[in-house]
């Protein structure tokens, strides 16, 4: 029943990103080196992941296919260490990861008004209204990123159409990147917490398919699909 849950999901996620790469173009693309890292291309790849895996999950289970539940197996587990080794790489290069992501997001800024950007676009301002902030680290990294002295207009405390050229207004004084460390440092507990059910769930479902698997395998059932 889960992993057919699972499936509904990942077609859901596969749907929705497909839907954002068609209606949105580059859909909030903020680094242009990696300029595939989208939000359309990310949400189209975990869903295809959790599809496929919730398919061999529930199509083993029923079918009681042991090559099917030793494949959901090895997905799980490669999952598993993907996202062990991702974790251990980014807790030991912080400061590193910390910098080329300013750098990158910050080089990023120059396809503000790009037309084939449009959510990249939407994204800033939308990030910048909310959390009332600009620019990566201050707003002077428009000026550097649109080779004159001007700000999206979000980034005005009180905003109107072309505050953002105006030199005497007053702008949100910190970077968007600070403001996001800071919720990240509130939110540790939470996505943790999070963290550690996606891990209980993978370590069951893994848990699942050998006990299946197993008993399968006393039985003498064959691979028959």
């Amino acid at each position: 029943m889960a992993r057919g849950v699972d499936g509904l999901c990942g077609c859901g996620l596969l749907g929705v990103g497909i839907w954002l790469s068609v209606s949105q173009g580059s859909f909030a693309t903020f680094s242009p080196s990696f300029p595939a890292l989208s939000a359309a291309n990310m949400v189209i790849a975990i869903g295809a992941i959790v599809m496929v895996t919730g398919f061999l999950g529930c199509l083993g289970a029923i079918k009681e296919n042991k090559c099917l539940l030793l494949s959901f197996f090895i997905v799980l587990l490669i999952i598993l260490l993907a996202e062990v080794i991702l974790v251990i790489l980014f807790f030991v290069y912080t400061d590193k990861v910390s910098e080329n992501a300013k750098q990158d997001l910050k080089d990023g800024l120059a396809l503000y008004n790009s037309e084939n950007n449009i959510g990249l676009r939407n994204a800033w301002n939308i990030i910048q209204a909310e959390w009332k902030c600009c620019g990566v680290i201050a707003y002077t990294d428009w000026h550097e990123a649109l080779k004159e002295k001007v700000v999206p207009d979000r980034c005005c405390q009180e905003h109107y159409q072309d505050c953002g050229r105006n030199a005497t207004t007053m702008f949100w004084n910190r970077g968007c990147f600070e403001k996001v460390e800071e919720w990240l440092d509130d939110s540790k507990h939470l996505l943790g917490t999070i963290g550690m059910v996606i891990l209980v769930v993978q370590l069951l479902g893994m848990a699942f398919s050998m006990t299946l698997f197993h008993q399968i395998h006393r039985t003498g059932k064959k691979y028959d699909a």
